[in-house]
């Protein structure tokens, strides 16, 4: 493995390398004063300066994939699941059309073996330091395992099978082959959860949160150990998944029970508990709120929204705004995935807005079985956190149809996600501005609907239906109902701040009202009387509607997780371990040839699914220059 490496900044050390992907310059960055190996670990502050080097790869870096955290993200852990959409060179990734040389699949790959290599040099050089304190040795060990193991979940998640470099591998051959077996990947992934998750605590070492703890790493070993009974069972792509194993004694369902222990303990450990609201989710007032686990969180402190600022991504709140509201539209929901709702989830009014599309007929259940009578207007044709209008109100405007011609057809829905606090009509391209944007690889419902998984498939079904009802009563605002107060106070205020400093007032902008000082959160808090139906019952007759053939648990656990997950990375992982990517295709998109797109809402597939093709291709790059590397079976002669 071949490796380039250097010291750089007072803050950092950076390793340089990955399989065959070998560059001829060194990564090019800002040199603020060179620290010296040797004093990277010499004392306590010395060595956590030197982690960051790791924790650096979380996010986005122009040398090896600028746009990190949204793309390959998207497109690898949402658009197959056809429910996130996209336009002009992304539309490949809605019909399983991607490839070998699809460049976001590159980008990525460089990306995260970049950090696994620093983390492999970061261990090598702290196994040996002598002058660390113990309680900080044993932080920053699991804190840098726990990263190595993030950052091979999403490569093993992504691609299937992939070389897994070791400490020893930074300085080898430059070849190395894949993993033999999935279960030899996914033992030396949940190795390194594992160890992390005995020796770090519940709380980040100094209270510094965006540091790896003992949720983090639980909270991945469960994933782990669900991902490794998937490749046990039906998910082996082709191979025999138990080479060089006993299967006797290492079954998918012990790994289903050692996932439920992992969750069992971040459920019972009382670190972590919802947000009393779902829709606030996403707002500055929730930067590592009480259900985050694990958040990248862009547009930090004094991290302003300017172009040159990688850290603040300008640019993610763009891809994913309304073009006709100066965004360039690189993230359309589907209106399958909007009419999948029951009346009162606000989950949806939460993470989306609609254009003003005339034909939504509030009381026809086929196109919104949520009715408009409900929360209305705050979705239809209208940004409800800014109060801004879809299309800026224009007669003809495109979003006036279920679907948007953007170069090609795409749903006239946005997510508010990323899209929520940043204005996309008054000083939002030229003028710096605070919209910070969490990226949430894990937070509490991840846990909770992996510990309901792992309970239907044990024997415990009373524990899986109580973590559904659990998130469905916070779903309908049932948690909000007394907490009114307590929750518009936290969560208006950056609202009628950000109308200060655009400067509105209570007249008439672009078709739409506008108020400088709001009492009453965008969306209102409380559940409106909504009496929510048990998840049992409800769901034994939806599966039965549409006409699923997987088990009814299986079909609640992912619905759940479509209307809790939509615009997170983790919705196509999470759907496929499960075992329910086809049946989910075939069922919520059935093959068919829709005319008229603009006044159907109905998604047009004309393909074939192919489940083989959820694992991506490996690299072409990759493939060129580590002969030791195989192609996945459902690529190989493509390119």
């Amino acid at each position: 493995m071949k490796t380039r490496y250097f010291i750089i900044g007072s803050a950092l050390f950076m390793g340089f390398g990955l399989t065959s992907c070998d560059n001829d310059e060194f990564l090019e960055v800002d040199q603020y004063e060179i620290v010296s190996s040797d004093a990277m670990y010499e004392n306590d502050a010395n060595a956590k300066k030197g982690l960051n080097g790791v924790y650096d790869m979380m996010y986005p870096n122009d040398s090896y994939d600028g746009d990190w955290g949204f793309k390959p993200n998207l497109f690898t852990g949402c658009h197959p699941t056809i429910d996130t959409q996209a336009t002009g060179w992304d539309k490949n990734w809605n019909v399983q059309a991607w490839n070998s040389g699809s460049s976001e699949l590159l980008s990525g790959w460089k990306h995260v073996y970049h950090g696994i290599v620093r983390a492999n040099l970061y261990m090598v050089g702290i196994k040996d330091a002598e002058n660390l304190s113990p309680n900080v040795r044993q932080s920053l060990e699991g804190e840098c395992q726990a990263l190595r193991g993030f950052f091979y979940h999403w490569l093993a998640t992504t691609f299937g099978r992939v070389p897994m470099l070791t400490e020893e591998d930074n300085f080898g051959d430059p070849e190395k082959a894949r993993a033999a077996t999935y279960t030899e990947m996914w033992d030396f992934i949940i190795n390194d959860f594992k160890q992390a998750s005995e020796k770090l605590d519940w709380k980040p070492l100094d209270g510094e949160y965006g540091r790896a703890t003992k949720g983090m790493a639980l909270a991945y070993l469960g994933d782990a150990y669900m991902w490794k009974a998937y490749r046990m069972s039906d998910g082996s792509n082709g191979m025999n998944p138990h080479e060089g194993n006993d299967p006797a004694s290492d079954t998918p369902e012990k790994c289903y029970k050692l996932a439920a222990d992992c969750f069992k303990q971040i459920l019972n450990s009382g670190t972590y508990k919802l947000n009393e609201s779902f829709t606030t989710l996403w707002d500055p007032a929730s930067a590592w709120g009480p259900e985050a686990i694990w958040v990248e969180q862009l547009d930090e402190g004094t991290n302003w929204g300017q172009w040159g600022n990688l850290t603040s991504k300008l640019m993610l709140k763009w891809y994913t705004a309304c073009p006709e509201n100066g965004g360039w539209g690189s993230l359309y929901l589907s209106w399958e995935w909007y009419s999948c709702y029951e009346k009162g989830d606000k989950r949806r009014v939460g993470s989306c807005y609609t254009g003003a599309v005339p034909q939504i007929d509030p009381e026809n259940p086929a196109y919104d079985p949520q009715y408009a009578d409900w929360i209305e207007p705050a979705v239809y044709g209208v940004n409800p956190y800014l109060q801004e209008v879809l299309g800026k109100g224009q007669t003809g405007t495109a979003t006036k149809q279920f679907h948007f011609n953007n170069g090609e057809w795409a749903p006239a829905i946005w997510s508010s996600k990323m899209w929520r606090t940043a204005s996309a009509n008054y000083k939002g391209w030229a003028d710096g501005h605070w919209s910070p944007t969490p990226i949430y690889w894990k937070r509490l419902p991840n846990v909770m609907l992996d510990y309901a998984e792992c309970c239907f498939r044990t024997g415990n079904e009373a524990e899986g239906w109580a973590q559904i009802n659990t998130l469905r009563n916070r779903a309908f605002g049932l948690l909000e109902d007394g907490n009114e107060a307590a929750l518009t106070a936290k969560y208006l205020p950056y609202y009628n701040d950000f109308a200060n400093w655009v400067g509105r007032d209570e007249t008439e902008h672009d078709g739409g009202m506008f108020y400088k000082t709001r009492t009453e959160y965008p969306i209102p808090f409380g559940s409106n009387g909504v009496v929510v139906e048990d998840a049992k019952t409800y769901y034994t007759k939806y599966a039965a509607q549409k006409g699923f053939s997987s088990e009814v648990w299986k079909v609640a656990v992912n619905t759940e997780r479509r209307k809790e997950f939509n615009c997170e990375w983790c919705l196509r992982p999470d759907m496929q371990k499960s075992g329910f990517m086809a049946d989910h295709v075939k069922t919520n998109y059935p093959k068919q040839s829709v005319e008229d797109l603009k006044d159907v809402p109905w998604t047009n597939r004309d393909y074939e699914y192919n489940d083989l093709k959820m694992d991506m291709p490996i690299p072409q790059d990759e493939i060129d220059k580590n002969k030791a590397c195989d192609q996945n079976p459902a690529y190989v002669g493509s390119n």
